[in-house]
């Protein structure tokens, strides 16, 4: 215990010591969590919306003022005819056209029914989705309320006969996205800093010739190991610590579990993440080489993590590879920890996932280490 009590300690100093070595551990991380977490966002605002009316009736204005109202449409003043718009959407000064046909109030009036024209620009085919729900939904709207009035009119009993969906949004009630980003930034922050760190700690010792002197040591290779990943651990934690700080302070993110099973988890998951980064260290002689690892590793499990794309959404042989990313239980822990107020049987399977995963790896880095005695 005083081998790696002295190991822990050396290994404080150095980073203490290193006064680069400390803004890359608890200041950048700050800094990404609040940048990340404004910036990446599902929502799409400031479309440019064009309309060609060729009804020019009080219905068509009606439609075109409830857009106008909108806070994700920026409305362009009406275009004469379609080949002008399209010309605009061209030139990428229109996002979504909507074509408003001759007889647009007579048809809904007398037949109930008539169509749009909708145009979007999907170059950027996820922005276009979001864009063309957005153009539905206020359609929807605008179709019930006339649908609304026409029942009144005709049905003496004063029953409008139309049904009403009152939505009820479980664990995010203002539909913020932040709420739905902050925890998973976190996740990101926690993992990217820990693996970098772990990974490139043992290789340092290798290129100042360190690691040599150590091997001929009476120290054992366990106590080396611990005493190496241990300060990284804790910092691991303290990192999380100061996320969930800044997600309540700043961004008011609710935390309805118990951060006792969300400490309990991160715990064993930080130990995925640093056999992780002492397996990558046993097969680099470099810190360039180690970081091009790390780096390669990190960019496919935070991809294929749902943290921006929905797995469900994945092709199944994408989805069979993310059942061995230890980000994703990470991801769907916190969420569920932070936004649904799980415990602890709920994340049993993502516990043992992960723990298994943890012996797994670690098992793998030890074995991989090279001590001489």
């Amino acid at each position: 215990m005083k081998t790696i009590g002295y190991l822990i300690q050396k290994e404080f100093k150095q980073i203490f010591r290193n006064k680069g070595m400390l803004p890359i551990i608890f200041i950048l991380p700050i800094i990404q969590l609040l940048i990340l977490s404004n910036a990446a966002t599902y929502e799409v605002k400031d479309i440019n919306f064009g309309y060609i009316d060729s009804d020019h009736t009080t219905s068509s204005r009606a439609l075109i003022e409830r857009f106008s109202s909108s806070a994700y449409f920026n409305l362009l003043p009406p275009f004469p005819s379609f080949a002008e718009a399209n010309s605009a959407m061209l030139e990428g000064n229109v996002n979504v056209i909507l074509e408003i046909p001759n007889n647009f109030e007579r048809e809904l009036i007398n037949n109930k029914k008539t169509g749009l024209g909708l145009t979007v620009d999907a170059i950027d085919g996820a922005a276009a989705g979001v864009e063309s729900a957005y153009v539905n939904q206020i359609v929807q709207g605008f179709n019930q309320s006339i649908s609304l009035r026409a029942a009144n009119r005709n049905n003496v009993n004063g029953l409008s006969g139309v049904i009403t969906i009152i939505p009820s949004y479980w664990y995010n009630i203002t539909l913020d996205y932040k709420t739905f980003m902050v925890p998973g930034i976190l996740v990101l922050l926690v993992t990217m800093i820990t693996l970098f760190l772990s990974g490139m700690n043992i290789v340092r010792e290798k290129e100042v010739g360190t690691l040599e002197q150590i091997n001929v040591t009476p120290i054992k290779k366990s106590q080396f190991i611990i005493g190496k990943l241990f300060p990284f651990w804790l910092i691991g934690l303290g990192l999380l610590t100061i996320g969930l700080v800044l997600a309540k302070i700043i961004f008011d993110i609710p935390i309805l579990g118990s951060l006792g099973i969300l400490y309990f988890y991160t715990a064993i998951y930080l130990l995925v993440i640093l056999g992780i980064g002492l397996f990558i260290s046993n097969f680099t002689e470099t810190q360039q080489q180690a970081m091009f690892i790390a780096w390669f590793f990190i960019v496919i499990f935070i991809l294929m993590s749902g943290l921006f794309t929905p797995i469900e959404s994945m092709p199944k042989w994408a989805q069979v590879i993310t059942t061995f990313n230890p980000i994703r239980y990470f991801v769907e822990v916190v969420r569920m920890v932070m936004l649904k107020g799980a415990g602890f049987t709920d994340i049993l399977p993502q516990l043992w996932k992960n723990l298994a995963y943890a012996i797994l790896v670690n098992g793998l880095a030890v074995f991989s280490y090279k001590k001489v005695n």
